[in-house]
């Protein structure tokens, strides 16, 4: 457990210490490691972490060559491995309810987090991350609650199907029904369906982004806002048009074989990442590889946060490039220091609760100015 004035005097400081950088025509937002003023290193409160447990890929060795069977994959023991321990920020006052609701294919279970509030609120439909293979609705309630109480929102936790036992689209098709299925009750939970977003960690992130594209391209106005993660938006994972993927474009001045061993048990992961999701479908769908969508214009005004120290760092800023360039409103914040999956340590990283902080803000935004106010 952290000293809690000390968590308290770093959230507040990663609120002010705040600077602009421009990246290849991006405009990002920097929030430094609140407590070091030099770039270059991890978070001591990462370092520390990550002092504790072995960087390396989630799949066994013998899987990271050759031909091998998604499905025979210990998936318990892959499961077991994801995820920490983390903290309620609340201090309570958050209503927990879970539900099951209707799908196209199935009953999808749903846990809707509430302030107590007599009021129409926002809502926010949060995809958990996992690398579409885990990950769990108790891992991000933590973030969840957080993020309900920040925005004055309900937030909706979807316990998607995961690959692979239950390959692409399962997991999105979940996802939409859900948000779907708000949207339709909408006046029944209390919420206002003008004002309802996405959000997602990582593989949740993906989700949220191919949501949005659904959401345009049938016209179903229903997303107001989608709030990306450390998202990955790239499953093909070779250069294209948009990005070229570059160990130099990090910024390593100490510890250089801890972070680039992170970065690239990470990296050496996608692939086999892709084969357990999407056994055989197409990378480049860009309901799969939001980067490859041919034509961003009219998708929901985005916030993508990222970890400096994360594999899927450049393909998310290149995915806020191509957004900027459809005229999509767009905001970039990179926090300092961080690795992947920053936010399942709510309660022991500052940073996790100001990104559920920044996500909330987004939200409130919505309240009194609609979506064109980001």
């Amino acid at each position: 457990m952290p000293d809690h004035s000390e968590y308290r005097r770093l959230l507040g400081l990663l609120k002010t210490r705040i600077f602009t950088t421009e990246s290849k025509g991006l405009t990002i937002e920097i929030k430094p490691v609140p407590d070091c003023d030099q770039d270059g290193d991890l978070d001591p409160r990462v370092r520390k972490v990550i002092g504790n447990q072995e960087v390396g890929s989630l799949f066994p060795e013998q899987s990271l060559c050759g031909h091998f069977d998604p499905k025979a994959l210990d998936m318990a023991k892959i499961r077991a491995s994801m995820g920490w321990p983390n903290i309620d920020v609340t201090a309570g006052g958050i209503h927990i309810e879970e539900r099951t609701i209707p799908g196209t294919e199935r009953h999808i279970p749903i846990t809707m987090y509430s302030p107590r509030a007599d009021m129409t609120m926002p809502a926010v439909l949060f995809f958990h991350g996992g690398g579409f293979m885990g990950g769990t609705v108790k891992v991000v309630e933590n973030a969840c609650k957080a993020l309900a109480q920040h925005a004055g929102a309900v937030v909706v936790s979807v316990d998607y199907r995961l690959a692979p036992e239950h390959p692409f689209p399962a997991g999105l098709t979940d996802c939409f029904d859900a948000l779907t299925w708000v949207h339709v009750h909408a006046e029944e939970l209390d919420i206002d369906p003008g004002r309802l977003a996405v959000a997602g960690d990582s593989a949740g992130g993906n989700l949220s982004a191919a949501c949005a594209i659904m959401d345009r391209d049938r016209k179903s106005g229903m997303i107001s806002l989608q709030a990306l993660i450390y998202p990955t938006v790239d499953l093909v994972c070779t250069p294209c048009e948009d990005y070229t993927w570059d160990l130099s474009e990090y910024s390593i001045r100490s510890n250089h074989e801890l972070i680039e061993g992170m970065i690239m048990a990470l990296r050496a992961d996608a692939g086999l990442l892709r084969k357990v999701y999407l056994q055989g479908d197409d990378p480049a769908d860009p309901l799969v590889s939001p980067l490859y969508v041919s034509d961003a214009t009219g998708l929901a005004p985005t916030l993508i946060l990222t970890a400096a120290y994360d594999a899927l760092r450049l393909e998310a800023e290149a995915f806020a490039r191509k957004l900027t360039r459809a005229s999509v409103r767009t905001r970039v914040i990179r926090y300092r220091g961080m690795d992947h999956a920053f936010i399942d340590k709510i309660g022991l990283y500052p940073q996790a609760e100001d990104c559920m902080e920044e996500v909330a803000a987004e939200v409130r935004r919505l309240e009194s100015a609609g979506a064109a106010s980001i």
